[in-house]
């Protein structure tokens, strides 16, 4: 693979207008594709295989056009102090909201009158008009919203706090800011480790371009493949965060050869050739991570990690084209003054050791501590995720300041925690003897369990399905609210047997528990599956059992660690007004599987490079513990730079007010932190320096069965040794050459 990606790299150094010219053709049709496709994009949401959905269809079934999983809506009314909401005054600015809304939206289902269907407080100081939507939350216009909020509006002009419940309002967070906050901060950091303008701007706009064309490309196929606003936002995240990794390896090894004194067409060769095969890994295992999400059965997931491994693709080849077509643009203005300085330096016998140099001496001298200090201090940090618990935020969890938690408030004080969030039992007794009968068994097993209300059944025109609408005593995302819905199911199974009625729970309380429930179950099967594939893959690379061993247990670590911390800031509270968390609750069910999903492929980019280039100086005769120094000496400063970028553009999603991108920033960044400094940097050379050439063991008969991919480039080397006149680069007078003299 080596000796082909060489030749790669010198042919696109060398036709370097050609290549250009292929990417921005490229650029433009995904471009035009983006600009030319429809808005609309589909945001429904299924989760095949469990009781909640089944009951969503079999409404959808018998009682078409009630849109059972629609959006919803509550507009909250609380009179002013001393005042009463039945009172005639307030009575009739309900009854013209009411109104209102009816008539504000073609997309509204249901608006029921709080004095009719008996809304109102005990005390008479809140009510609430319930809203009903015949589409989802997402694909609601803004016509419909401006209009739900200007009834709220024209009804607090009356003196009234007004505020509105239920996901109606729910839009997908912008993520703009964080990502402009991102772009910037890995500027910086390129600039500040390449100490060139030039070097920092490539890397930049190599990324960016490939970002911009996997965008592009999924926007223009939303339509066609069915694709969710969520999935670009998936991919444009995955899409910084490879591109640039994968542009500072390519870039950072390129100038390493040109310091050696490489003309800048065998550079280039050189670069695609040794760190392009990391690259190609690398995305591999990315790629593996982000397709594995197909394993949990959620169609939405299954199609944003098929779209962000695409996108992933397309960095890889941007890594391995037009980064080395750049490079030929951009000439000896890659190396900085200092750059060149510094690279003049350290040829000198008396040049200062790098910092990474220094460290792997350290821990050379020291593996064991460094070993017990790595392992043990992430394993403090994972302590509480034993306590984790899973599930998705309400309202109660989003800010003081949004409408949809003053909602949530006033609605627990009014009527209890559980309005917040009320169950619907499905009966289906079309296999029943007796429907009435039993639909009456399960309002009294129900009222049995302990609720605050049940509801009256109602009956469809077929008389073949009820439903029934529950009030649990606690919030939505309570344990106890979990146990009641578990409680009717069983109570269900009894029923089923002695009547032949099918009873289900659904509503978006049961929905959330099943697919945390979903989610919980996946995790496991999939780091099954994303682990073992990628150690089949790393023991492809290094020829080693006990390397990429080293790499998956080291992740592991990393990802309990990062849990851990998630668990004991979101759950626990711990230094939760630092980070803007109001209110403590499970944590989300999807973050783990995802947190899984994106780091493992940033922790593997990280491994590859640094390990393979220590496999690479092993290979060509050095001793165990002089490839790790020689593997920190070159890679070190570039694995740093990466993962503070990475943490940098995660972190900036902590700032967000929604409690779902914050815990996600905050995962991300935590867990990129400890793999990045902790596992990657500590306890992977103090592994290798105890393991010595133990750590590159592999038996004889697995060596022949695998094949040689040569990542470390040992056949290349070989091969450039034997031809001299490869060295000479674009000094053959080419186009390459003369380009580089008008340079």
């Amino acid at each position: 693979m080596a000796t082909f990606l060489y030749k790669l790299g010198r042919l696109t150094f060398r036709r370097r207008r050609f290549v250009a010219l292929i990417w921005v053709a490229l650029l433009a049709v995904a471009g035009v594709g983006m600009a030319t496709a429809s808005t609309d994009t589909s945001n429904s949401f299924s989760i095949p295989g469990t009781e909640a959905q089944r009951a969503f269809d079999l409404l959808e079934q018998r009682n078409p056009g009630t849109s059972a999983d629609g959006a919803t809506a509550r507009v909250v009314f609380k009179a002013p102090e001393g005042e009463k909401v039945t009172d005639p005054a307030n009575k009739s600015e309900i009854s013209g909201i009411v109104k209102e809304l009816e008539s504000g939206s073609e997309q509204i289902a249901s608006v029921a009158d709080p004095f009719e269907k008996q809304a109102v407080s005990q005390d008479g100081s809140t009510a609430y008009i319930s809203v009903g939507y015949e589409v989802s939350s997402m694909e609601l216009t803004e016509e419909t919203r401006e209009a739900l909020t200007g009834a709220a509006e024209d009804a607090r002009s009356g003196g009234m706090k007004v505020e509105i419940g239920g996901d109606a309002l729910q839009v997908m967070p912008h993520t703009g800011t964080a990502e402009v906050i991102g772009v910037a901060v890995a500027a910086v950091v390129l600039v500040i480790t390449f100490g060139s303008l030039v070097a920092a701007g490539l890397s930049l706009l190599t990324a960016l371009i490939g970002v911009a064309i996997g965008v592009g490309t999924i926007t223009a196929l939303a339509d066609v493949l069915d694709l969710g606003s969520t999935t670009a936002i998936l991919a444009t995240m995955i899409g910084i965060a490879v591109g640039i990794d994968y542009a500072l390896f390519i870039v950072s090894r390129y100038r390493a050869e040109l310091a050696e004194g490489r003309e800048h067409e065998e550079a280039a060769g050189r670069a695609v050739g040794t760190a392009g095969s990391a690259v190609v890994f690398a995305g591999l295992t990315v790629v593996i991570a982000l397709a594995g999400l197909s394993v949990v059965n959620i169609p939405m997931l299954t199609k944003m990690g098929l779209a962000a491994a695409g996108a992933v693709a397309v960095a890889v080849v941007i890594a391995l084209t037009l980064v080395p077509a750049a490079l030929g643009f951009a000439g000896r203005r890659v190396m900085g003054r200092k750059a060149r300085k510094a690279a003049e330096a350290e040829k000198s016998p008396e040049a200062k050791p790098n910092m990474g140099t220094r460290w792997a001496r350290f821990v050379l001298r020291k593996p064991v501590w460094v070993l017990l200090v790595g392992v043990l201090g992430l394993g403090v940090v994972a302590v509480p995720a034993a306590s984790l618990e899973m599930g998705l935020p309400d309202d109660g969890a989003q800010s003081e300041s949004t409408t949809q938690r003053q909602a949530y408030d006033m609605l627990s004080d009014g009527f209890g925690p559980g309005f917040n969030g009320p169950l619907m039992t499905v009966v289906d007794t079309k296999n029943s003897s007796d429907g009435k009968a039993a639909v009456a068994r399960v309002s009294e097993e129900i009222e049995s369990i302990g609720v605050v209300a049940v509801a009256p059944a109602t009956f469809n025109k077929a008389g073949d399905t009820a439903t029934i609408v529950v009030i649990p005593k606690d919030r939505p995302s309570s344990a106890a609210t979990e146990e009641v819905v578990h409680s009717i199911r069983d109570a269900g199974q009894d029923i089923k047997a002695d009547t032949g009625a099918d009873v289900l729970v659904t509503g978006a309380t049961a929905m959330n528990i099943d697919f945390s429930q979903k989610m919980n179950d996946a995790l496991l099967p999939y780091l099954a599956l994303v682990v073992g594939l990628a150690f089949l893959l790393l023991m492809l690379v290094f020829r080693s059992i006990l390397v990429p061993l080293k790499a998956a247990l080291g992740f592991l670590l990393s990802v309990v660690a990062a849990l851990g911390a998630v668990v004991a800031v979101f759950q626990w509270g711990w230094l939760g007004s630092l980070f803007g968390v109001e209110q403590t609750g499970p944590i989300m069910s999807m973050m783990p599987i995802f947190m899984v999903g994106v780091v493992f492929g940033l922790a593997m980019d990280y491994e590859v490079f640094l390990v393979t280039r220590m496999r690479e100086a092993y290979v060509h005769g050095e001793s165990p513990g002089q490839a790790i120094v020689t593997g920190f000496k070159h890679g070190a400063r570039v694995v740093t730079a990466a993962a503070v970028i990475m943490i940098a553009v995660f972190s900036g999603f902590i700032g967000s007010s929604e409690q779902m991108i914050k815990m996600i920033g905050f995962s991300l960044a935590v867990a990129v932190l400890f793999d990045a400094f902790v596992v990657r940097m500590a306890i992977v050379p103090a592994v290798l320096a105890l393991l010595g050439k133990r750590a590159w063991w592999l038996p004889r008969w697995l060596d022949r069965a695998l094949p040689d991919v040569d990542v470390e480039g040992e056949k290349l080397q070989k091969r450039l040794a034997d031809d001299p006149a490869s060295d000479q680069g674009p000094g053959d007078g080419g186009e390459g050459d003369r380009e580089l003299a008008r340079v």
